[in-house]
């Protein structure tokens, strides 16, 4: 995370305090770096009451994030969902029943952010699209910050998985990957909004047995590339708690690094967290 933070310009001022974030994920395993750092665990899965990740993707995920030792926002509250299986799989039903807990939870635990780093392959179910499309377009009305990956799919266009389709939440994509996903002029989806790095994201590894040597894990993709974003609007609600999500992602945009590379492979540009912060 170290190289990573230098590409995004990292800054240590604001660390997310007061900002709650809710990862939708395969869950989250006990990991020294993360213990006290997740508030909450609900299990849609399988309905168990302890906290576990069967999968790891959820783990390092959520290292990334909130991390105490390598996360983008150390400071932050970190609620997690498990909505996907051990097989990094699960239902609409399933992830439907988390969209409802976060509005029904929403004021309550003050959740400004949702990270969602997993999607639905588009055409593949229609009306499971639209369930889904219709619940993160809820979660931006109520003012959360929805943060989606932009999948794996690419580099054809017309690639972005289900919700990063959706026009007004905040789509990631990864600039140093090739499969990321990619939007389609033709069909008016211009996204991603933005990238980050998503190559061998090192963070926590849910299967540590105590080894130093595998404390951390690399893993590559738009689903590590969609927290670094999560977790630098986290930073930045804990400097100006009063910003909205119009704000938090046109604030976003312009605060870019130009890559030159087409609009659909890099959005507005490279997250510069030094630029977004000021």
């Amino acid at each position: 995370m170290n190289r990573v933070k230098q590409i995004v310009h990292y800054q240590k001022n604001y660390l997310g305090n007061g900002s709650t974030v809710v990862i939708m994920d395969t869950g989250v395993a006990r990991h020294p770096d993360l213990s006290g750092r997740i508030w909450m665990f609900r299990d849609f899965i399988n309905g168990r009451f302890d906290m576990y990740d069967d999968n790891g993707h959820g783990t390092h995920v959520c290292g990334v994030i909130g991390g105490r030792r390598i996360g983008i926002a150390p400071a932050c509250k970190m609620i997690v969902l498990k909505v996907l299986d051990q097989t990094g799989n699960g239902s609409v039903e399933q992830s439907m029943r988390a969209f409802r807990w976060i509005l029904e939870n929403q004021e309550k635990y003050n959740i400004r952010i949702v990270n969602i780093s997993m999607g639905m392959t588009p055409h593949t179910n229609i009306q499971g699209e639209k369930y889904i499309l219709g619940a993160v377009d809820l979660l931006w009305s109520m003012g959360i910050v929805v943060v989606a990956a932009a999948g794996n799919l690419g580099p054809k266009t017309g690639s972005i998985t289900i919700p990063g389709v959706h026009e007004k939440i905040i789509t990631v994509g990864c600039y140093d990957n090739i499969h990321s996903g990619r939007g389609s002029i033709e069909k008016n989806i211009y996204k991603p909004d933005l990238v980050t790095p998503g190559a061998n994201i090192y963070s926590c590894n849910a299967f540590w047995n105590g080894d130093e040597k595998k404390k951390y894990v690399a893993k590559s993709g738009t689903s590590m590339a969609t927290p670094i974003v999560t977790g630098a609007v986290a930073g930045l609600l804990s400097k100006n708690p009063n910003l909205t999500n119009h704000e938090i992602k046109k604030r976003l945009k312009e605060t870019c690094d130009n890559l030159h590379l087409p609009p659909m492979r890099q959005g507005s540009g490279l997250l510069n967290i030094k630029r977004l912060y000021k």
